[in-house]
Order: C-alpha cells, then sequence, then structure tokens
C-alpha cells in the first residue's frame, strides 16, 4: 500500500486518482473533487509530483490539465504498485482470506493501464481454490464503480497445469501477455509444468 511509503495522505489521495485511470488528465478542480482535499494542499502535492518527473501538465485555454507522466523511469512500476493499492487489486488483497486459497493472481497489463483489449483478453486471473461467490461480488462491484465490464477467469491448480501442459491456446495467450502479479510468484506461474 501506498500508506506503507508515502506519509502525505493528500499524496496519496491524489496518485490514487491518477492510478485509477492512468492515461486521463486531470484539471485541478477535478482532482480536488475527486481527492476531497483543500485546493492548496492540491496544489503543493501536484507541484511536488510535477518537479520529481512523476506528473507532468499540459496548458489548455486558460487551464491546466496534470497526467501521469510517461517519461518517468518507475512509470511502470508505479502502476503496479497502483493497480494493488487501488480498485480491483487492493480488494482482492484485502479480502484474500476470504476468496479461498489462491496460488496465483493477476491483473493484465491492459486492464491495469486501461487500454482497449481484444474480446479474448482476461483482465484478471485466478489459480487455486477460489470461493466463487466471493470474487464475483469484488468483480461487480468494481464493474459498478468503472462502468466497465471485467473478464476474469478462475482455475483449479490442476486444470491450469494441464491446460499449460497441453499448449492450450487460452493459456498460452494469457501467459504472452503482461501482468502484474497480485498473488504467487511470476517464475513459478510461467514454468510451472
Amino acid at each position: 500500500m501506498f500508506s506503507d511509503l508515502i506519509t502525505s495522505q493528500s499524496r496519496i489521495k491524489l496518485l490514487n486518482v491518477f492510478f485509477q485511470t492512468p492515461l486521463e488528465m486531470f484539471h485541478v478542480r477535478e482532482i480536488v473533487r475527486r481527492t476531497n482535499d483543500e485546493i492548496n494542499a492540491v496544489r503543493r502535492e501536484l507541484a511536488f509530483l510535477e518537479k520529481h518527473g512523476i506528473l507532468s501538465k499540459e496548458q489548455r485555454a486558460n487551464r491546466v490539465y496534470y497526467m501521469l507522466d510517461k517519461n518517468y523511469p518507475f512509470y511502470f512500476d508505479l502502476l503496479r504498485i497502483g493497480a494493488k493499492s487501488v480498485g480491483l487489486g487492493a480488494q482482492i488483497l484485502k479480502n484474500r482470506v476470504k476468496l479461498g486459497k489462491i496460488k496465483y493472481a493477476y491483473l493484465s497489463g491492459k486492464f491495469v493501464r486501461n487500454l482497449p483489449k481484444g474480446d479474448n483478453d482476461v483482465d484478471l486471473l485466478l489459480v487455486g481454490t477460489v470461493v466463487l461467490p466471493e470474487i464475483a461480488l469484488l468483480v461487480r462491484n468494481e464493474e459498478a464503480r468503472t462502468g466497465t465490464e471485467i473478464n476474469y477467469t478462475v482455475m483449479t491448480e490442476e486444470e491450469f497445469s494441464f491446460r499449460k501442459t497441453r499448449n492450450d491456446p487460452f493459456i498460452k495467450q494469457a501467459l504472452y501477455n503482461s501482468r502484474v502479479m497480485l498473488i504467487g510468484d511470476e517464475e513459478a506461474l510461467l514454468n510451472e509444468k
């Protein structure tokens, strides 16, 4: 969680806004509405994050818009942290015990970066003994919050291993794409037979 690394609550709330929709630009007033913070605190944090290269700004007419700067050396690392700190990733980690015995859980890179996806792309893959009603509830809540459909797949360890050894096209495609691991070791996921 960001709160483990960052002591400024205003900065945490501000970063959470950007990580929920990493490709969007926000005007200062919109950020104030979303964070429910004082405008001076928001401006101070925006200036700090811009100075350090995390955010960039763009002038449009008489307004200034801020966005995550893709040229920041740790941009993708921050997205991974953000995926585990807000939204569906945070809810899965928070409710891990209720969800059963999960060996692997990951969000697709396209989902984390809010990029367009194909019909067969999986946003969330869970491997293990999963309590289906619990994960379905988390997914429905996130769909309602974001207004987008989330494609997820749940498999037992045996099914995952079987399909992987058979070079199942679905599994090959799921493992070929970028991902953010929520639970489990990525090397083990890729090398498991």
